[in-house]
């Protein structure tokens, strides 16, 4: 039970450092991306070497070790999606009026590189461990890609709490593509799904037999808890960056407030920019 604990524990502390720690070298000044997309790069490079090393590692520290690596190889894409450098062909805001399949074309075009690169990466994660005694770095990849693009989908089809608050300045148009209703059929239904495969994950956890085995299940539940948690706060008035306050948001590259579409009941006009304001009288 402590293994488990102190599992899911490492899990909520990883997740939550390396999220803040993106958004911060994200939210850094331009001429600085590239420095910081290059240090990324050699450690999404280690990173992917360590999910091999790991593979037959079938320990409590072998399963938190590939846990790891799949973080970093998941926040490696991240920064590089973030910074703008692998997002996709269109990369401005779709315009008002846009509906139906054509605005869901848009929408992948502007993030298609992304999504190849990462469906890639998880390919080749998973062959690279097929058949092996430690499997949890694919899996974790497996789960980060899965509930990834079910909240891209929600977002799309729309939320009350897009949280576009993170995204940076030149991302800004992304908002364009997010629904602007307050709700859509796919959240419960994703919600639902996410609930029934962490209570799935849990029971398998506390019903480990060996030390890996309670930290590996421990490691993927919580994971899972906290992409339950993330879909859930698509529908609270409450914004999700308040949990990486510390990250900053140096002036210029962070959108401006009125950006947040649903939330605060704005809207950003088709290039991101904010509405005028009205002349006092």
């Amino acid at each position: 039970m402590t293994i488990l604990a102190l599992s899911a524990l490492f899990a909520v502390l990883l997740w939550w450092a390396s999220t803040g720690i993106v958004l911060y070298l994200d939210r850094r000044p331009s001429p600085t991306h590239a420095r910081s997309l290059r240090g990324a790069s050699i450690v999404g490079a280690l990173a992917l070497a360590g999910l091999v090393a790991t593979h037959e590692l079938a320990t409590a520290s072998g399963a938190c070790l590939a846990f790891t690596c799949a973080v970093l190889l998941w926040g490696w894409h991240e920064m590089s999606f973030l910074t703008g450098r692998v997002t996709g062909p269109r990369r401005q805001a779709c315009a008002d009026g846009c509906r139906g399949l054509q605005h869901f074309r848009h929408a992948v075009e502007a993030i298609i590189h992304h999504e190849l690169a990462l469906a890639a990466t998880l390919v080749l994660v998973v062959a690279l461990g097929w058949g092996a005694a430690n499997r949890v770095g694919a899996a974790t990849f497996a789960l980060l890609w899965t509930m990834r693009l079910s909240a891209k989908l929600n977002l799309f089809l729309g939320v009350r709490n897009p949280g576009t608050e993170l995204l940076p300045g030149h991302l800004r148009y992304l908002s364009s593509f997010f629904g602007r209703r307050r709700f859509n059929a796919l959240l419960p239904l994703s919600i639902a799904a996410t609930t029934l495969l962490v209570a799935w994950l849990a029971q398998r956890a506390l019903g480990a037999s060996t030390s890996f085995d309670a930290a590996a299940w421990g490691l993927v539940a919580a994971l899972a808890a906290l992409a339950l948690l993330e879909h859930i706060f698509l529908i609270l008035p409450w914004s999700v960056a308040r949990l990486w306050g510390w990250s900053g948001d140096p002036a210029g590259t962070g959108p401006a407030p009125a950006a947040v579409v649903v939330v605060a009941g704005a809207r950003a006009l088709p290039d991101g920019r904010p509405p005028a304001r009205e002349p006092k009288r």
